[in-house]
């Protein structure tokens, strides 16, 4: 038999053992509904039960009692097809017997009345009529009520299909947020600028009265977590009027023309219940720049956008109505969303400085249990660059800690640890004692070091050889200047010590272990070098060839922007500027190497020490380095020799 036969045998042999499978399945559900019919209509006296203690007795042998004259009476139940026969052996107290009838009896009747036997009947209620009719009542009510849940389903999809159009946002007649200007702090600039509006809704006649125009829109700008959408809520709190909420990314969708449908409605409401607040949160989705990218625009996005630009300001007036926006990316909003009329006011939203760190925690502390030993100043102090949502998630962390380790109040301990989660990561489980954590020791060492000797860098915070998730196994952290990081005016100085600490890392492994012991943990801190030193060279004007901008930062291609960055120089300018960046690299390791060999001896008893506590605040770390500058120069070239001994052997070195 060929291969193509019995693969034909086989298909037709499972085609024949699956065929009638099909068949007893249908038949079963056939015959399942007419028992429930006949169930339902047919059965004689349904739901009738013979009395308790009846006994039965076989036809045959009630004949012969009748016949004996043992009989004494018949009850025929006709609807039961049931005898009830009192014999002549039976008590009062005692059941008759049953037995079973035919059909038709007339035999049995005439013998009955041969033998002078006294016969009743007495038949059952039969309930089978009422029975049927409740079975096609309740069969007639599942179909109907199968047709109306049809019905309601098309109905639905009708009314979504025609409400495709509407607006999504969430309205409120009386805003009830929950939220004030109380319970916003870090922002106090925002806030005022923001409660014109709110003194506007409530009082319009002092500002109608000399001629003044409130602003149709104000757009709220800036890094993500600083509190944009929380002013909008306390805005809403504040003035008291209908508001509404809606997301720009709720008007974009895949038909063109449904955004703008949608932004029709949503102004529509707006001015049924004027005077009010529209809040577009996430503005960008919708008002980004038209035209531009690769392959063009969106036209359905854009088809929104003209419809928002109209609405704020075009034919019709919507006066009454205050649209409050908020982004995080200015630079991607179109122009004509920005010009007077529309959104009139920018208001920045940045990162609070210290008084509004203090404010933001004091809020957030609130509902916290916190030891009276926990300082917030010292918190603020701590955390500059920290926005409103990294403080808020900063307690948190330190209260799920507390309860963790089953604590009444959160206490500093608690407050260090959450600082670290936040900013570096997960502590995990210490090393154990091997070259790798010495390498790791000296590596964060040199980096601690620095931060110590250098004149323009900023202070250390500490340093810790615990791992973090991540991969980090190590780090050194510092105490940056807040009044620099909030102005962003870096000096050179600073920026070169900057460098250097982070080549610290590099040439203690150099200094200690040798060229063959290098390793890749200092990839990070080269990429950093290049960076700022590049930036140095052709943005800032900080080398040689002149205070002149070289290169501009990246544009973004998707705004039609370049998407290589833009060069305006020669090859043998190109060529000077790698070598500029280069020289200033190379600066910066050379002093880096020959601070740490002067101090070497001090470097070896911070590693010691930090192998040993394997965590060194910034502090205790700034007093040994000054209690070592203090010792006679003979002794710290005995402990240089005794240390560099310990090390080699330790390290495993020759």
């Amino acid at each position: 038999m060929t291969l193509k036969a019995q693969l034909r045998a086989i298909f037709s042999s499972r085609r024949s053992r699956r065929a009638p499978q099909v068949r007893p399945s249908l038949r079963s559900l056939a015959a399942s509904w007419a028992l429930a019919q006949v169930l339902l209509t047919g059965a004689p006296a349904l739901g009738q039960a013979r009395p308790a203690g009846d006994r039965d007795l076989s036809y045959g042998a009630f004949i012969e009692q009748i016949e004996s004259g043992n009989v004494k009476s018949v009850e025929i139940d006709p609807a039961l097809q049931v005898a009830r026969v009192r014999t002549g052996d039976l008590d009062e107290n005692e059941p008759p017997y049953t037995v079973t009838l035919f059909a038709e009896n007339p035999q049995l009747i005439e013998l009955l009345r041969d033998k002078d036997i006294e016969v009743e009947s007495n038949p059952t209620p039969d309930n089978s009529a009422a029975v049927a009719m409740l079975g096609h009542l309740l069969v007639i009510a599942i179909l109907i009520g199968g047709l109306m849940l049809i019905v309601k389903r098309s109905a639905q999809s009708g009314n979504n299909a025609l409400s495709f159009g509407k607006s999504r946002a969430r309205f409120q007649m009386e805003a009830k947020t929950g939220i004030t200007f109380d319970d916003v702090a870090g922002v106090e600039e925002a806030k005022e600028e923001l409660q014109e509006v709110v003194t506007f809704l409530k009082e319009p006649e002092r500002f109608t009265a000399i001629g003044a125009r409130i602003p149709r829109g104000m757009l709220l700008i800036g890094p993500p977590g600083t509190g944009k959408t929380l002013l909008a809520k306390a805005i809403a709190g504040e003035a008291g009027v209908p508001f509404f909420s809606i997301s720009g990314s709720e008007f974009v969708e895949m038909f063109v023309g449904i955004g703008a449908s949608r932004v029709r409605d949503l102004f529509r409401k707006a001015k049924e219940n004027a005077p009010c607040l529209v809040f577009i949160d996430e503005i960008d989705a919708v008002g980004r720049q038209r035209g531009t990218g690769i392959g063009g625009g969106n036209d359905e996005r854009e088809q929104t956008l003209n419809q928002l630009l109209t609405e704020m300001d075009g034919f019709e007036g919507n006066s009454g109505i205050i649209a409050i926006a908020a982004t995080n990316r200015p630079d991607v909003l179109d122009s004509a969303l920005l010009r007077p009329g529309r959104f009139d006011r920018q208001v920045t939203v940045d990162l609070p400085a210290y008084n509004g760190r203090l404010g933001i925690l004091e809020v957030h502390a609130r509902t916290k249990k916190m030891s009276e030993t926990v300082s917030l100043e010292k918190i603020a102090r701590r955390t500059p660059g920290f926005s409103g949502a990294d403080l808020a998630n900063l307690l948190n962390e330190a209260a799920i800690l507390t309860a963790r380790r089953r604590k009444e109040a959160i206490e500093d301990p608690e407050i260090d640890d959450a600082i670290d989660r936040v900013t570096i990561g997960l502590s995990l489980a210490p090393l154990l004692d091997s070259k790798k954590k010495r390498l790791i020791a000296y590596h964060e060492v040199g980096h601690a070091l620095l931060m110590t000797l250098l004149d323009h860098a900023d202070p250390l915070n500490k340093v810790t050889i615990v791992p973090r998730s991540g991969g980090i196994g190590g780090f050194a952290q510092q105490i940056f200047d807040e009044e620099m990081v909030d102005s962003g005016m870096y000096t050179r100085g600073w920026m070169i010590d900057l460098i250097v600490i982070f080549l610290g890392g590099r040439a203690a492994e150099q200094v200690v272990f040798g060229d063959a012991e290098v390793t890749i943990g200092a990839s990070n801190d080269l990429q950093n070098v290049t960076k700022i030193a590049r930036e140095m060279v052709t943005q800032l004007g900080m080398s040689d060839l002149g205070p002149v901008a070289l290169e501009r930062p990246n544009g973004q291609v998707f705004l039609g922007r370049n998407m290589m960055p833009a060069t305006e120089y020669s090859e043998e300018m190109a060529t000077q500027i790698d070598c500029r960046v280069r020289e200033i690299a190379d600066q910066c390791y050379k002093r880096a190497c020959a601070l740490l060999t002067e101090n070497r001896a001090l470097l070896d008893r911070l590693v010691d020490l930090l192998l040993e506590h394997e965590t060194i605040e910034g502090r205790e770390f700034r007093k040994i380095v000054a209690e070592f500058a203090e010792l006679p120069e003979k002794q710290r070239e005995l402990a240089v020799d005794r240390d560099r001994e310990e090390t080699k052997q330790a390290a495993g070195v020759s």
